[in-house]
């Protein structure tokens, strides 16, 4: 009885486990475009803050208004 038991808890561990793997690949594959979003603003603060302070350059990268944008 007590081997049984083992077995089905080391297997509902093991099934969580993977359930845990899947759903943390999901949340990082769908992180994907905002990778690619702070790799842009990261970039353009470098380039903008060689000109000016960087919390200026930050809200020139944001686009706040029409003032800010990059060209």
């Amino acid at each position: 009885m007590n081997a049984k038991y083992n077995d089905l808890t080391q297997y509902l561990i093991l099934f969580f486990l993977i359930a845990l793997v899947i759903i943390f690949s999901i949340i990082a594959w769908n992180l994907q475009p905002l990778k690619i979003w702070t790799n842009y603003q990261n970039t353009c603060i470098e380039k903008e803050s060689i000109k000016t302070t960087i919390p200026w350059a930050v809200r020139k990268c944001n686009g706040r208004s029409k003032v800010y944008q990059v060209k």
